[in-house]
């Protein structure tokens, strides 16, 4: 016979287990519902020639096929993805990092600067991409004034006119929507730090830059690494801020794998619905996104092999 005392432990138990699976159950059906079902939904479709109407046709491999050999825009759209996330991520890290560390500063009043350098991850993308269109337009905008005033240029630059200059200004738009997020993970990992441990630097004459790389940079490591895994992959992922921009233009030529992906899924910019397609070319990109995160999780453990050794 069990003790009273063990009873009511183990009923104590069964409470507390019971209020936890309710209190995740909201998210565990959420995550079910947006996550794996739209997976299976695009396994379900990729080998068939669906367009939302008629029936779904099994065809085989021919969407992967028609992605390797015949449509050069969605790995134009890959590339220009790979190269929008790598020269943004070569700004906006060191940006963040750099703001947190200011903003770390014991100071009156920096809780005001905190919250507005924050204020720019919590718009959505539709208002930053009407901005930033506002602020480069062509003839008007507030960019070519001020570059004009001071004499830097002489007539107005047409920044949504070439390549170039478009993927600049996404480019400046997305590190102006992202960072401030980054910039929040790395005070967060800053304020960890046991203040001993500062004390103990600065009486050892560490100081200045010395002690943030000899110190805080590896003291924060750990969290660096999922802060840089998690811009790499946000990165990789744009989508809204593009189209709120510049829609793929001039030409189709900022397009991403997203947006290339997003416009024959729903049929936009004179594109057919193909759904079925849009499946496949998805589950192409997915694949690529895993190969990315698989090729930064071992390349960091091996930094961290080497570095123990």
């Amino acid at each position: 016979m069990k003790h009273p005392s063990a009873v009511i432990r183990n009923r104590g138990l069964r409470q507390d287990n019971l209020q936890a699976v309710l209190m995740i159950l909201p998210f565990l059906l959420g995550f079910i519902l947006f996550s794996y079902v739209p997976i299976i939904y695009i396994l379900r479709y990729a080998f068939t020639d669906y367009n939302g109407y008629t029936a779904a046709n099994w065809t085989g491999l021919h969407n992967f096929q028609r992605v390797f050999t015949k449509d050069p825009d969605f790995w134009m759209s890959l590339v220009n993805t790979v190269t929008l996330s790598f020269f943004k991520l070569l700004a906006e890290i060191p940006l963040a990092l750099l703001l947190a560390v200011l903003l770390n500063q014991k100071i009156k009043g920096i809780g005001f600067f905190r919250v507005t350098l924050f204020l720019p991850a919590v718009i959505s993308a539709a208002i930053i991409g009407l901005i930033f269109s506002l602020l480069f337009a062509a003839f008007n905008g507030m960019v070519n004034t001020m570059l004009q005033t001071v004499g830097l240029i002489g007539k107005p630059i047409n920044w949504f006119g070439t390549k170039g200059n478009a993927m600049l200004v996404l480019g400046i738009a997305s590190v102006w929507q992202n960072y401030g997020i980054n910039m929040m993970f790395f005070l967060m990992a800053l304020q960890s730090i046991p203040q001993e441990i500062d004390e103990c630097a600065e009486l050892d004459g560490a100081a200045g830059l010395r002690k943030f790389f000899g110190i805080t940079l590896p003291m924060i490591a750990p969290i660096f690494e999922s802060v840089l895994l998690m811009a790499i992959i946000g990165s990789l992922k744009v989508c809204d801020l593009v189209i709120s921009l510049t829609d793929g233009q001039p030409g189709g030529q900022t397009e991403v794998a997203m947006t290339y992906i997003y416009k024959f899924f729903f049929g936009k910019s004179g594109r057919n619905i193909e759904i079925g397609y849009a499946s496949a070319m998805s589950l192409i990109t997915a694949v690529f996104l895993g190969l990315v995160t698989l090729v930064y999780v071992r390349g960091t453990r091996r930094i961290k092999g080497g570095v123990k050794e």
